[in-house]
C-alpha cells in the first residue's frame, strides 16, 4: 500500500499545544493534543515549561515514524508571539521562556522611551503599542540591564517559532512574521531593524533574516524530511485567505482576542490607532498587515456567566441562541451607540458591565444587549483597519462565526459589504503548512479550503 504524502504542524498556544499531519488535499489524517504543566522563572513568576516542549517535538516525531502509512515529507511550526529562547553558542537556552504577561520593571520602560523618544512617536515608527513584555524587543532590553552577564553569553535570541525551527533544522534563523508583530523591533518606514538594535548592541543576536516560506534540511535522525523555519500564529492564520481570495478583504478573527486584520491596507498608523491597540503585523510574504484588537473573547465568557447568574440560567444555553430582530430593534432604540460615543484610549473599556441586568425584561434580551455593545465596539475597531483602503467583503472566523447574534448585527453594521462567517478546521495549523507548500505538496495549491456562510442584515442566506 503507498504511503500518504504529508506535512507535520505543531501548532504551539499558550493553553494547547497540537500536533497535525495533513495530507496533500490538506485533510487532517492525524492530531493530538497535550497541555504542559507551567514552570516559574527567578521571580516565581509562571513561565512554559520548555523542556517539556522541546521533548514533545522529538517525542511526537518518533510516534509519526511509527505510523507506516505515512511519508513524512516536511515540519513546520506555529507558536504564540512575544515569546524569546535565549541561546548560547552551542543553542542551550540560558534562561525560562519569560512569559509576556510578566509586569515590566516602569524604571526600565521610562529609561527607555526616555533614550528612543516619546511613547508616541517610537510606537508609530514600530507599528508596536506600548504594550510591556508585549514588545518582545524590550524583553531583550530588560535582559540586557538586569541580567548583564547573561545577555554577554547569548548568541542569538530567537523567537519561538524559530526554537522550534532550529531543533530539527541545527540552524538558527529570524522570520518576518514573529520580528514584524508589536515586538517594538522593526521599522516599518524604513523597512528594517530598528536603529536602537545597533545603539544597544542587541542587533549582533539577532539570527540571519530568512522568508517565512524558507525551508531548511532536517538534521533529525534517519530522516530526509525539510523543516520550515516557523510562523507567528496571526500570520498564519491568515495564510488560507490569502491563497483563497484576491478581492480585497478584512478578516476578524475571534477568539479570546478578536483581531482585525486588513492585508491590502498600507497606511501609517496614526496616534489614535496606536492608543486603541491598532498595530501593524508582516505578513508571510513580507509586506504589512494593518490590525486592530479587542479582547471581547474574554469580555464575553465574564459577562455571559454574569447574565447567566443573575437569571439562574444554565450558561450552556448561551451557544445556541437566535438572533431575534425585534429584540434587538427595541434595544437599539435606547442605545446612544458606542461609535458616537468612545472616547480616545477607551475602546477597550466594556459597557455591558456597567448595565443594570434588572433593566432586561429577561436573559435573552440582556444577552442580545451584550452583543450589542461587543458589535458596537467591533464596529469601532474594525473601522480603523477599514479606513484608507477600499473592501468588498469581511470574513469572521472562530468562536463569534458561530453566533448568530453577532453575526446578524455585524451584517446590519456593514449593509455596504459582503459580510461571512468563514469555517475551516484549524486555520493557524493550515496556515503553517500553506507557506511552504512547494517544498512538500506535489499538487496546486487548493482553493476550496474555506466554507462561507453569508449574512445580510437581518436575513440570512446559506
Amino acid at each position: 500500500m503507498a504511503q500518504i504524502p504529508v506535512i507535520a504542524v505543531f501548532d504551539v498556544g499558550k493553553t494547547n499545544k497540537k500536533l497535525f499531519l495533513f495530507d496533500e488535499n490538506y485533510k487532517i489524517v492525524f492530531e493530538r493534543t497535550a497541555r504542559f504543566t507551567e514552570t516559574h522563572d527567578e521571580d516565581g513568576d509562571p513561565c512554559e515549561n520548555l523542556d517539556s516542549l522541546r521533548l514533545s517535538v522529538f517525542d511526537s516525531l518518533r510516534e509519526i515514524f511509527k505510523h507506516k502509512e505515512f511519508d513524512l515529507k516536511a515540519v513546520n511550526f506555529s507558536t504564540y508571539g512575544a515569546s524569546f529562547v535565549y541561546v548560547d553558542e552551542d543553542g542551550t537556552p540560558l534562561t525560562p521562556l519569560y512569559n509576556y504577561l510578566k509586569p515590566y520593571p516602569p524604571e526600565l520602560s521610562r529609561q527607555f522611551y526616555q533614550t528612543y523618544g516619546d511613547e508616541e512617536r517610537f510606537a508609530r515608527e514600530t507599528a508596536s503599542p506600548v504594550l510591556g513584555n508585549l514588545n518582545s524587543g524590550l524583553q531583550l532590553y530588560r535582559l540586557k540591564y538586569q541580567q548583564p552577564e547573561v545577555f554577554k553569553k547569548i548568541r542569538y535570541a530567537l523567537h519561538l517559532p524559530q526554537y522550534m525551527s532550529y531543533l530539527l533544522s541545527g540552524q538558527m534563523v529570524t522570520d518576518l512574521t514573529s520580528i514584524g508583530c508589536h515586538t517594538a523591533l522593526w521599522d516599518f518606514t524604513a523597512n528594517d531593524y530598528h536603529k536602537w538594535l545597533t545603539d544597544e548592541a542587541i542587533l549582533p543576536k539577532m539570527a540571519p533574516l530568512k522568508p517565512a516560506d524558507s525551508v531548511l534540511p532536517s538534521v533529525f535522525p534517519g530522516s530526509r524530511f525539510c523543516v520550515g523555519i516557523g510562523l507567528h500564529d496571526s500570520s498564519a492564520a491568515l495564510i488560507p485567505y490569502l491563497v483563497s481570495f484576491n478581492m480585497p478583504f478584512v478578516l476578524i478573527s475571534t477568539g479570546t482576542w478578536s483581531i482585525s486584520l486588513n492585508p491590502f491596507n498600507q497606511t501609517p498608523l496614526t496616534a489614535d490607532e496606536l492608543k486603541n491597540d491598532c498595530l501593524n503585523y508582516l505578513q508571510y510574504k513580507g509586506s504589512p498587515v494593518k490590525a486592530s484588537r479587542l479582547f471581547t473573547g474574554h469580555e464575553y465568557e465574564q459577562q455571559v456567566k454574569r447574565i447567566a447568574d443573575h437569571f439562574n440560567r444554565d450558561i450552556i444555553i448561551y451557544r445556541t441562541i437566535n438572533y431575534d430582530a425585534a429584540i434587538a430593534a427595541k434595544l437599539n432604540l435606547h442605545n446612544s451607540g458606542l461609535t458616537s460615543s468612545k472616547q480616545d484610549g477607551e475602546l477597550q473599556k466594556s459597557f455591558f458591565e456597567q448595565r443594570d441586568l434588572n433593566d432586561f425584561a429577561d436573559d435573552i434580551e440582556a444577552y442580545h444587549q451584550l452583543m450589542i455593545d461587543i458589535v458596537n465596539q467591533q464596529t469601532v475597531s474594525t473601522n480603523y483597519v477599514l479606513q484608507g483602503c477600499k473592501v468588498q467583503r469581511i470574513f469572521v472566523d472562530g468562536g463569534f462565526s458561530k453566533n448568530s447574534v453577532f453575526m446578524h448585527l455585524l451584517a446590519l453594521a456593514y449593509p455596504q459589504l459582503e459580510v461571512y462567517a468563514a469555517s475551516m478546521a484549524q486555520a493557524t495549523a493550515v496556515g503553517t503548512a500553506l507557506a511552504i507548500h512547494s517544498c512538500w505538496n506535489s499538487k496546486a495549491l487548493p482553493h476550496d479550503l474555506i466554507e462561507l456562510k453569508y449574512y445580510s442584515g437581518a436575513k440570512e442566506v446559506v
